[in-house]
């Protein structure tokens, strides 16, 4: 088994000068920094006080989830001869919040991939099923990462046709 380490730094940027005295006097500003990365400018979500233009660990999460996924079904794909051309996720996350606190509860995960074979069409399912339980990420949260997929193929113009929906996972 290996064991992989993370690291960066994650500091405050939002003390206005009174620092936490009330609710509404402190700002939501954090900055992430990671060797060899750019900084990320982020913030709570907009109705937690936040800054809109910032992302936000919600937003993060989707992401996190969406990319993991990606990554891991481009490996599948390939174990399996399968050539992916295309891919985009459109995520949606549901959050439920009581009181001061909440989790997510469900995650969709809406990607379309393009493959360049019709024959691998019958396979994304099954592909997709993998690469979820290859995904770190989603092997790590306590809410289901469910999928709904569309499969396009390419055509030898290199643009798909209408894409094929095929059964949530």
């Amino acid at each position: 088994m290996a064991t992989h380490t993370y690291e960066l730094s994650v500091t405050w940027t939002g003390n206005t000068g009174t620092g936490t005295s009330g609710y509404r006097d402190y700002g939501r500003g954090v900055l992430a920094r990671s060797e060899g990365r750019p900084d990320l400018e982020l913030s709570a979500d907009r109705p937690f006080r936040g800054d809109a233009a910032r992302w936000n660990p919600e937003v993060l999460l989707l992401a996190a989830l969406s990319e993991c996924h990606l990554l891991s079904l481009l490996h599948v794909a390939v174990t399996h001869g399968v050539t992916v051309t295309a891919y985009q996720d459109r995520p949606l996350g549901w959050m439920e919040q009581e009181g001061i606190g909440g989790r997510f509860t469900r995650v969709l995960l809406r990607p379309t991939v393009t493959v360049t074979e019709a024959a691998h069409v019958r396979l994304m399912p099954q592909l997709h099923e993998e690469a979820n339980r290859a995904c770190f990420i989603a092997s790590s949260v306590n809410f289901p990462v469910e999928h709904e997929v569309e499969t396009l193929v390419a055509t030898s113009e290199g643009i798909p046709p209408r894409g094929m929906r095929l059964e949530q996972i």
